[in-house]
């Protein structure tokens, strides 16, 4: 059978959320990009079932809630199984939004291929090649071998990514010590279970739209080193020694096992290969935050990555990837490790968790560990300043401009930067102008906020395709030197 032969601009591996995420991202940016996932039909299991406030703020952003569609909502939360109020988080989305795994990868796959992305199932990649000007990767496909050279690749294939191991990158950490069983279940009757802590383990149960997903833990049971799911009958069986209830009639929709891994990618750029997702780190699935880590990598590194592919992107840019989102995985994996260490530990952690238990009443504890659990309280090395916003994410705002009422996020929808003027009536055309040399890759917009603000909390801002802000006009004279640094030189220079 003769192997097809193609080019593209990148090479994504992957088309689960965060490599369909990303995929879109490059399409905004103008880059060519080809997926090639393993399975020839997306995945029906839920898996993953949580998104957090700052992604649903950056589904905002790319205009993909309206095609969401309503989603329930639950404003509580916990860590390490000890219950956490989401609700008074400061966003437009406080609390937990509750979408299925399938549901959010047909949302992110209808958008990358409305955007012109090619995604090609049931291609298996088994070589990737690296030359000092390109990257190829070799796949088995339905029609035969398939071979793809770009510029970039990236790996979005999950903790047991075959891009990172064909190309030799380390995942230093350790491998899981405990474990969970999980199961969806039709046909079972148990009553809905919180992170119950009992005398033999920890047992959790939630049942939705007639399927009800139940997970135990066995305390001080060690994880097994496993190469498939567990069957139904064994999780049915530690139920029952936990619980004391037998579900073992009940008819398994899905059944897996996870465990307190926690590994991180040594770089998430190797050259011209990058890593996103769960190929960059492997975590226990706490409260959704492995989802959602992987689509805000995603967003990070799209419009970068494009940018680079237009010879629009200043020298390091890409570089920045790694930088920005390896610290954030660290830090969200040191949580999921604390919370691991609270939820699977025996007695030997009930003082521990009183304790916690005890400051968690306290509102500044609660917004510090909500706004890292959502990914709200992200904040980047972005350059000198003390502006509370350098760094930070644009917070979401009702403004009105001359063409009517806008929100912040939907200035973002372009996938281009934003200069953002919020004190018309001021000189606010000294600052705009500067910017028309970057009219190419830079929205302009004038606008008052609706409610709320007041003109002295903002004035102008720039602000990344991602939503981050990079420069406000208490730093005047550096607009040019920000636009320079984070969206290249000017036109014509």
């Amino acid at each position: 059978m003769a192997e097809e032969f193609m080019e593209t601009q990148v090479i994504v591996v992957g088309a689960g959320p965060v490599g369909l995420m990303l995929a879109g991202e490059l399409r905004l940016g103008g880059a060519e990009v080809v997926v090639l996932e393993r399975l020839a039909e997306p995945t029906t299991e839920s898996r993953a079932s949580t998104l957090h406030s700052r992604t649903m703020e950056v589904f905002d952003q790319r205009g993909l809630l309206e095609p969401l569609g309503a989603v329930p909502n639950d404003a509580m939360s916990h860590f390490g199984g000890i219950p956490l109020d989401l609700g008074g988080l400061d966003t437009a989305y406080p609390g937990q939004w509750k979408v299925p795994q399938a549901r959010t990868e047909e949302l992110l796959g209808t958008w990358a291929a409305g955007l012109g992305a090619d995604v090609r199932r049931g291609h298996e990649v088994c070589g990737v090649v690296r030359r000092d000007d390109y990257v190829e990767a070799e796949a088995a496909g339905p029609a035969g071998p398939l071979r793809v050279r770009a510029p970039y690749l990236v790996g979005c294939d999950g903790e047991d990514s075959v891009v990172r191991r064909l190309t030799g990158i380390g995942f230093p950490g350790r491998d899981a010590t405990r474990e969970l069983l999980r199961a969806d279940v039709r046909g079972v009757d148990v009553p809905d279970r919180r992170f119950e802590r009992l005398e033999d383990g920890l047992a959790i149960a939630a049942t939705r739209g007639g399927v009800t997903r139940v997970m135990v833990h066995e305390f001080g049971s060690p994880a097994d080193h496993r190469t498939a799911a567990p069957e139904y009958a064994e999780v049915a069986a530690a139920w029952k020694r936990v619980t004391g209830e037998d579900i073992s009639c009940g008819t398994p929709v899905w059944v897996n096992a996870f465990g307190d891994m926690c590994r991180q990618a040594s770089t998430y750029r190797a050259g011209r290969v990058l890593l996103a997702g769960d190929a960059a780190h492997a975590q226990m699935p706490v409260g959704g935050q492995a989802l959602n880590l992987g689509l805000q990598d995603a967003v990070n590194l799209g419009w970068k990555l494009a940018a680079e592919l237009r010879g629009a992107a200043p020298e390091g840019l890409l570089d920045t990837y790694d930088a920005e989102r390896r610290a954030v995985g660290t830090r969200v994996l040191t949580n999921i490790q604390a919370q691991a260490l609270l939820l699977l530990g025996g007695s030997e952690v009930e003082a521990l968790r009183a304790v916690l238990g005890e400051q968690i009443a306290y509102a500044d504890v609660r917004r510090h560990l909500g706004g890292m659990i959502s990914g709200l309280d992200i904040r980047y090395d972005v350059g000198a300043g003390s502006n509370p916003l350098l760094g930070a994410r644009l917070p979401h705002m009702r403004l009105l401009t001359e063409s009517g009422p806008t929100t912040s996020a939907a200035l973002l929808r372009s996938g281009r930067g934003l200069l953002l003027d919020l004190s018309p009536g001021r000189a606010a055309s000294a600052f705009l102008t500067r910017a028309a040399g970057w009219a190419d890759r830079v929205d302009v917009a004038v606008a008052r906020p609706e409610r709320g603000w007041r003109e002295a909390d903002f004035g102008s801002v720039l602000v990344r395709p991602d939503g981050y802000v990079v420069w406000t006009d208490q730093g005047a004279d550096e607009l040019p030197r920000a636009l320079r640094r984070w969206f290249g030189a000017p036109a014509g220079r």
